[in-house]
């Protein structure tokens, strides 16, 4: 039997395996008895159990309790009708084995750089200040000064982050911490496509994760890991929402997060991650046209619509589940706080989304920072 190992999962090879000691066992015991009968029934059902076990497929990985790891994956241009229609396979089996809510809200209007910026912050524009100005790259500017979720985490658990950025407008949202190690792979390299991002993650994990430093921040697999993905909303708006460009962005981003997800797996993380889904803007709010292009005569900005997908999979998230509150942008980074079991003084608007959970996430918040919100 061991030959042909490499032909069948180990799952199955385990049973056949464990089929095989037992059928021996119990040969010797009864050697002298009439057990003809029940060595035939042991035989039968672990065939069975093979058999069942083959037509159901491989078994899914079993979440663990309580998320370590987080994967957030913030994308722009792909409205929900596109991942319900199944253009993107791996968000859709996301959102079907996982909870998820089609008609979240971004801010209005879902401008990138401020709508990242609430993402983060947890805090509408009047607050955090980055306006519409934010939009035009300014070397001279300066990081944005109001607190994110990467230092909530930090604060409250000395929890790193990881970033990678397909814009770098959005440099300046994110300040250079000992615990964000952050990456911009944007529009002015035109070899960044999302795959070629998704490349560049693994190469990082398996860098941060070999114990030899190659000048990264970050010793293991980070608590955030945030990945955006643009594509759609660049390629939508130049070469129209119909267009076969368009539905090429679509595909390449949906190949980037299942690869995303099978590098976790293959670090032996998966069943400890939880998959956020979510973005700063959807398609144009009106119909395209025949060409593809947006049947609104306003600025580009205009034909983007600020409701949003926001899809959760993963360790300790409820299966099948459709989300029944509102659910704001905002609302995801007070949602990362709770998945991890982290607590700290905040000045954000965020609040998390506690219907998704299976149990309620046990308590990880350093005894430090306990004393001074207590």
């Amino acid at each position: 039997m061991i030959q042909y190992k490499r032909f069948i999962p180990d799952f199955i090879y385990s049973i056949l395996t464990w089929s095989r000691t037992e059928i021996m066992n119990t040969s010797q015991i009864t050697r002298n008895r009439h057990s003809g009968d029940s060595l035939f029934r042991r035989f039968f059902m672990v065939w069975s159990l093979a058999c069942l076990a083959l037509i159901g497929g491989t078994p899914s990985i079993v979440s663990a309790t309580q998320a370590e790891h987080i994967i957030l994956v913030v994308l722009e241009g792909i409205k929900s009708s596109s991942i319900q229609g199944g253009a993107t396979p791996t968000l859709r089996q996301l959102a079907q084995d996982g909870v998820v809510t089609w008609s979240a809200h971004s801010i209005t209007p879902p401008l990138t750089v401020p709508a990242m910026a609430s993402l983060l912050t947890g805090l509408q524009v009047e607050k955090h200040r980055v306006t519409a100005e934010w939009e035009t790259y300014d070397f001279a500017r300066a990081f944005m000064r109001s607190p994110t979720v990467f230092d909530y985490m930090d604060l409250a658990g000395g929890k790193d982050t990881g970033v990678f950025l397909m814009d770098e407008r959005l440099y300046q949202l994110v300040r250079p911490e000992i615990y964000v190690d952050s990456q911009v792979c944007g529009y002015t390299k035109p070899q960044c496509t999302p795959e070629t991002a998704s490349v560049y993650i693994k190469d990082f994990l398996k860098k941060v994760t070999s114990q030899k430093g190659y000048g990264f921040r970050l010793f293991g697999v980070p608590n955030l890991l945030l990945v955006h993905l643009p594509t759609a909303a660049k390629v939508g708006q130049k070469y129209g929402w119909n267009s076969p460009k368009y539905s090429a962005a679509l595909t390449s981003i949906d190949t980037a997060v299942d690869q995303i997800i099978q590098t976790y797996k293959e670090l032996g993380v998966l069943d400890k991650t939880m998959v956020i889904v979510t973005g700063l803007n959807s398609g144009p709010v009106s119909s395209p046209s025949e060409n593809g292009k947006s049947a609104s005569a306003g600025s580009k900005t205009s034909e983007l619509d600020a409701t949003i997908p926001w899809i959760a999979w993963g360790a300790n998230i409820k299966k099948n589940h459709p989300i029944a509150q509102s659910v704001s942008l905002l609302d995801t980074g007070a949602t990362i706080m709770y998945a991890l079991g982290l607590e700290t003084h905040t000045e954000w608007d965020s609040h998390p989304i506690n219907e998704i959970f299976q149990a309620v996430p046990e308590r990880r918040t350093t005894e430090n920072e306990l004393q001074k919100i207590q």
